[in-house]
């Protein structure tokens, strides 16, 4: 990092290029988990005349009291108007399939139940690593791993979501050798974070999760774009 003399707004994060300041208040404080079917719209260059979606996994309070969608994107938890498609492709809004409405901004209701949580569930934890907050996945995410270079792939679904006190987000496996009872919840002593496996990858929803299992062609082909970039 670069520092200077005159406070943090000249501290610069050196791999996000934001100041310290900036970048520290969109840490995310606060879940909400999405269960109305409210959707990301995309879009990339390859199809510049079309937009695409992505269910909503939750939403995300950030320190400086914005509300925004979440999304299992890539090998991480993103939020929506954050995306960096492998195609460039970009953020377009959320969308309400059930009245076919497009809007920019987190609804009212999830602002104010965040807001409202935040403040009843005021976080006491000090280190960074710390997991304040689990929430379950409702949305089929599936973590692929593969250590052959996508040779051969292992699909799991993902079971929850921790929040760390940095503002972090893991997606959650089950162990196999420390499961004690079933179902798998949120919570359970036998899940552990997948981005700390060597072998995991990415992140699917359970459309594109399924495609790979019965080995789908246009599936494997947006692996191998993945495995180009």
């Amino acid at each position: 990092m670069k520092t200077s003399t005159s406070g943090h707004n000249n501290v610069v994060d050196l791999f996000s290029g934001q100041p310290f300041s900036e970048r520290h208040s969109q840490r995310i404080i606060r879940l909400s988990p999405e269960l109305d079917g409210l959707e990301m719209l995309y879009s990339n260059e390859s199809n510049p005349d079309k937009l695409f979606t992505l269910k909503i996994l939750c939403w995300g309070l950030r320190e400086n009291g914005e509300v925004v969608g979440m999304v299992p994107w890539l090998n991480q938890l993103v939020a929506a108007p954050d995306i960096q498609d492998p195609l460039n492709g970009e953020w377009q809004g959320y969308y309400d399939p059930g009245i076919d409405e497009i809007f920019m901004e987190g609804p009212i209701h999830k602002i104010v139940e965040l807001e409202t949580a935040a403040e009843y569930y005021e976080c006491q934890a000090e280190n960074p690593q710390d997991v304040i907050q689990e929430i379950p996945d409702t949305i089929g995410t599936h973590a692929v791993m593969s250590d052959n270079g996508f040779h051969s792939l292992v699909l799991c679904e993902v079971v929850s979501w921790q929040l760390l006190k940095d503002g972090t987000v893991q997606g959650t496996l089950p162990d196999p050798e420390k499961v004690e009872c079933t179902p798998v919840l949120p919570g359970d002593r036998c899940l552990y974070p997948v981005q700390q496996r060597e072998d995991f990858r990415y992140f699917f929803q359970h459309q594109i999760a399924n495609k790979l299992k019965s080995e789908d062609p246009e599936a494997i082909a947006a692996i191998a774009t993945l495995m180009d970039k």
